[in-house]
C-alpha cells in the first residue's frame, strides 16, 4: 500500500511538472512570436518610410530648382504669360483647348 501511494504521488508530481513545463513552453513561444511580429511590422514600416524619404528628397530638389528659377525675372514673366495668360503690349493670346 505504501508503494502505491508513492507511485501515485510520483505520477501526480510528474503530471504537474509536465503540465507546468508545457504551459511555460507555450507562453514563451507565444511571447517570442508576438515580438517577431512586432519586429516584422517595424521593418515593413521602416522600408515604407525610407521610400517616402527618397520621394520627399526628390520633391525638395525640384522645389529648390523652382525656387532658383523664380529668382530670374525673365522666367517669372514667361511663367505668368503661360500660366495666367498675361500678355505683352500688342500681343494676342489664343488658348488652344487640350485634348
Amino acid at each position: 500500500m505504501a508503494k502505491t501511494k508513492t507511485k501515485t504521488k510520483s505520477r501526480r508530481r510528474m503530471l504537474f511538472l509536465g503540465l507546468t513545463s508545457i504551459i511555460v513552453i507555450v507562453a514563451t513561444t507565444f511571447t517570442i512570436g508576438k515580438y517577431w511580429i512586432e519586429i516584422y511590422d517595424k521593418y515593413q514600416e521602416q522600408k515604407s518610410l525610407e521610400k517616402k524619404l527618397i520621394s520627399l528628397k526628390n520633391k525638395e530638389k525640384k522645389l529648390k530648382v523652382d525656387a532658383n528659377k523664380l529668382q530670374d525675372p525673365d522666367y517669372i514673366a514667361r511663367y505668368a504669360r503661360e500660366k495666367y495668360l498675361y500678355s505683352k503690349d500688342e500681343e494676342f493670346i489664343l488658348k488652344i483647348p487640350e485634348e
